[in-house]
């Protein structure tokens, strides 16, 4: 038998009997329908996450159509498979809890089947890293296709984009300035079409984050869903996984500390989503790449924010791909990239951009460098004795005016406390004081969910409030925007001095000096620790247990400390 198996023949199963055990595979296969020709084939597996719970990937059934027309079309044969396909809002009690497991179901499946290359197929929120993630750990030849955003709605002439649209407008509806006819109008032209969301949320910047890596095909990040485009960006990803057939520019090779930075550069510039810092040091993290949040800082400083999408500006997706997409903002980026990082297509990244001419540009969605949005880029990580391991603010979606300022801390306990307490007309809060939200970090019963996006107090919203600076170990989704310190590190249930925070307490916010303190002293918080114990219950079996017992902190990505390397 061949020293280096192919196709069908990588991994047999053990039967003791190698021959008999390729014997009994290729009779399985033949009640298939494939005929030894095909048999015969390298085989490109397909990570295929198509589910009725995920509307962003309903377009799926015809995109791996489109991936196997090129896979056959390269002289390979294609096989796709199942994995754990995670839809943003239909997961309780958030998607973060389960993007680990979906790693490891693509690491696993994709290293356990007879496959000489992989595409992976993603798209919404978690996918995309859990995908990344899986496919690092695994060691083969892989390539990602995006499944793409979504097209934007109408409403009464104004384009609509889940899901920045619809904070904005639940903010106006919880204000009264709209009513339940026009809120229920609105809901149906949100989401129309099959695709992530149309903003620059948490999707989009991991489709932008996974080209500056170099794990797609160059140009397809912003491509929109529906758009013709995507089948051919799926053909010619499906035929670029037969050229990595026997390839050693596996993902562990292309994602390292250049192109690592390379992405981190981009997520600055793009005013992307607070989440990709957690899903990009997950994935470097698998590949034993530190990302370390005094770096970022180093990085945002020179980095101006350049794309004019919501949240941070006006526009959506499918104006970024037509401005020119990733190709523009990575040329105006190139003096602060490492050229030298290699991508999926076996190129340099500075060859790709030489290779890669756009002849027209849109200035309104993707600005030059010498008139950015931002001077700076659009996050900043924050330290202090409120955050000895860092927290995240996305400066480029807040409200400067509250950048350096001090306030009285109005704590909710938990999710269940800010539900049962934050419209109550008896709420002592005042729009200078700052929200504190506990017990809502990766170690809590909720996992870390997006609920870091605190709600303006109705009493508050109904006069006009539109900001106030609000601090949690939650995220928030990349669609929403406001003055928000996230991922507060330690979180409260893991023992961190967030915790600790009391109603009264001053806190001082200062992103000049990068710094998030609580002015309360040493001896006292001591005393409050000494007291206090926010460590939830462990649960007692399956996934849950596994997750309590493993689950690292934000700044090491909330990947498991298990899957981790060595």
């Amino acid at each position: 038998m061949n020293d280096r198996p192919t196709g069908i023949e990588i991994g047999l199963t053990n039967y003791g009997d190698k021959d008999f055990s390729l014997y009994l595979r290729r009779s399985f296969a033949k009640s298939m329908g494939y005929s030894n020709a095909m048999l015969a084939k390298p085989v490109v597996g397909i990570a295929y996450t198509p589910s009725g719970f995920n509307n962003c990937h309903r377009h799926f059934p015809e995109l791996l159509e489109a991936v196997k027309r090129g896979v056959l079309a390269a002289g390979a044969l294609p096989i796709d498979f199942p994995t754990i396909s995670l839809g943003e809002g239909f997961l309780n009690p958030t998607s973060l809890k389960f993007r680990n497991l979906m790693s490891m179901d693509t690491e696993e499946m994709v290293r356990a089947q007879p496959m000489d290359a992989v595409v992976l197929m993603g798209g919404c929120d978690k996918t995309v890293p859990a995908q990344l993630m899986g496919a690092v750990s695994a060691g083969r030849p892989a390539v990602m296709l995006i499944g793409g955003p979504m097209m934007t709605g109408r409403h009464h002439g104004e384009r609509l984009g889940a899901c920045t649209d619809c904070r904005r407008f639940w903010a106006q509806y919880r204000a009264g300035k709209v009513d339940e006819k026009q809120i229920n109008q609105i809901e149906g032209n949100l989401a129309t079409t099959a695709g992530t969301c149309a903003v620059m949320g948490t999707a989009s910047t991991m489709a932008c984050i996974a080209e500056a890596l170099g794990m797609i095909l160059p140009g397809t990040a912003a491509i929109p869903a529906v758009h013709a485009d995507r089948l051919r960006a799926a053909e010619a990803t499906g035929a670029l996984a037969v050229k990595l057939i026997g390839s050693k520019l596996t993902p562990d090779v292309i994602i390292n500390q250049k192109s690592v930075e390379n992405a981190l550069r981009v997520l600055l510039a793009i005013g992307g989503s607070t989440n990709a810092i957690i899903h990009l040091t997950a994935i470097a993290g698998r590949a034993g790449v530190p990302v370390s949040l005094q770096r970022l800082n180093e990085l945002s400083d020179t980095t101006p924010v350049l794309v004019n999408l919501k949240p941070v500006g006006n526009g959506y997706m499918e104006d970024f791909y037509a401005a020119g997409g990733m190709g523009v903002l990575l040329r105006e980026l190139k003096d602060l990239l490492h050229l030298d990082a290699m991508i999926v297509t076996g190129e340099t990244l500075g060859e790709r951009l030489e290779s890669d001419a756009v002849d027209w540009i849109d200035r309104s969605v993707i600005a030059e460098r010498k008139s950015p949005l931002e001077p700076q880029g659009g996050l900043v990580a924050l330290f202090g004795n409120l955050a000895p391991r860092g927290a995240i603010l996305k400066r480029s979606a807040a409200d400067s005016t509250l950048f350096e300022k001090e306030g009285r801390a109005v704590v909710f306990t938990s999710l269940a406390d800010l539900a049962a307490r934050v419209d109550d007309p008896d709420l002592d809060i005042q729009p200078d004081d700052f929200m504190v939200l506990q017990n809502a970090g990766p170690h809590s019963d909720s996992a870390m969910p997006e609920s870091g996006y605190l709600p303006i107090p109705k009493k508050l919203a109904t006069k006009g409030l539109k900001d106030m600076v609000r601090i949690s170990d939650a995220r928030m989704s990349g669609t929403a925007f406001g003055t928000i310190v996230l991922h507060v590190t330690p979180d409260s249930a893991s023992g961190g001095p967030l915790g600790l925070v009391r109603n009264g307490d001053r806190i001082r916010l200062s992103v000049k000096e990068r710094s998030i303190t609580l002015l309360v002293d040493e001896a006292e918080l001591k005393k409050r620790a000494a007291v206090t114990d926010l460590t939830p219950e462990q649960p007692a079996r399956g996934y849950a247990n596994l997750y309590a017992r493993e689950i690292l902190g934000a700044d090491q990505g909330c990947d498991f400390n298990f899957l981790v390397p060595r």
